[in-house]
């Protein structure tokens, strides 16, 4: 019999209870007892701990967030914090420890394996800045989020005849911009991937408005640029009605979608199995739909994945401008998405 704890740190992400529910289930099934580390590594040095039963995680599979809780905690940096960390676990007997997180929260997994702590880190961020796995958990739920938004968004945009530019999460990966823009038909897309060139915008901008496009969705990742300030720019350079919607935090909540609670499930049956072979210092991912499991140091070692795919499929199917084909009666333009 093993002890494992298991935590939430950094941002929340749907399918973190997924895979919570996965880990300790599974851990029992195979003989092993379980902690929950409540409010991430600040509540593992405040020794905020409790035993689970199967049934500490009845009915969370399809609620939003982390029933865990969540708690930045920048001291964790600290040598001796870390040190402090490890005799707590070793108090409580604790073993193994599965930290549910992302590139922050595997940082502190990865300078806990160093001095000793068996770590197995599971990828729960809705960014899916960790360039080692395909999808992180919360990604897709946080996408279908985002897209709702922005086809509620097109409505009220082409009734006033606006452009609205929408800032979404991401930080400095642009996945949750370039999914949203492919899958709702955006016209201009900037991320930290396509570089920003704010003239080149302007004019493009213009250039739809002299053909009679009724209005324009620009999907811009956040910490480019102020988009409030844009807006208003954008507005006084070319006489165009423009709206700046950050959508914010509504992003990371939510019920997760079933693709995101099947990966929970998934990643935290995969890491106990981990465990229970003496495996530590791995953290899981998906590679296509197979679950893999990689040297967390490896993994927090390799490059961004290349995104000019994905930027290429949103440049040749967005609108674009067409010419005008002549009719009797009427100019038809083309579609908008």
């Amino acid at each position: 019999m093993k002890k494992i704890g298991v935590l939430t740190s950094g941002g929340d992400a749907p399918g973190m209870n997924a895979a919570v529910r996965a880990v300790v289930r599974s851990a029992i099934q195979m003989g092993h007892e379980v902690y929950g580390i409540y409010y991430g590594y600040r509540g593992l040095l405040d020794g905020n701990i409790k035993k689970f039963d199967r049934y500490s995680v009845s009915e969370i599979m399809n609620k939003g967030g982390t029933f865990l809780r969540s708690a930045r905690f920048p001291e964790f940096k600290q040598p001796e914090i870390r040190e402090k960390a490890k005799a707590i676990l070793a108090e409580y007997g604790i073993e193994y420890l599965i930290v549910i997180g992302g590139d922050g929260s595997f940082i502190g997994a990865k300078k806990l394996s160093e001095i000793g702590v068996n770590c197995i880190g599971i990828p729960g961020t809705i960014d899916n800045d960790l360039a080692y796995t395909d999808f992180t958990l919360g990604f897709d739920t946080a996408t279908t989020t985002i897209t709702e938004a922005i086809d509620k968004l097109r409505d009220t945009s082409a009734s006033h005849s606006r452009c609205n530019i929408v800032e979404v999460m991401g930080r400095y990966c642009g996945d949750l911009s370039i999914h949203s823009a492919i899958a709702t038909g955006a016209k201009h897309l900037i991320t930290p991937e396509t570089g920003f060139d704010k003239d080149e915008l302007i004019k493009k901008l213009k250039e739809e408005s002299k053909t009679g496009i009724g209005y324009s969705i620009v999907v811009i990742t956040e910490k480019i640029t102020d988009v409030s300030a844009l807006a208003k720019e954008i507005e006084e350079k070319t006489d165009i009605e423009t709206r700046a919607t950050i959508l914010g935090h509504v992003q990371r909540g939510g019920t997760p979608t079933p693709v995101d609670r099947l990966l929970g499930m998934r990643m935290g049956v995969r890491a106990v199995e981990l465990i229970d072979k003496d495996v530590s210092g791995r953290c899981i991912g998906v590679d296509g739909n197979d679950i893999i499991d990689m040297d967390i140091y490896e993994a927090l070692s390799l490059p961004n994945r290349d995104k000019s795919e994905l930027i290429e499929i949103f440049e040749i199917t967005k609108w674009g401008i067409y010419e005008y084909k002549k009719n009797e009666n009427y100019l038809y333009i083309g579609t908008s998405s």
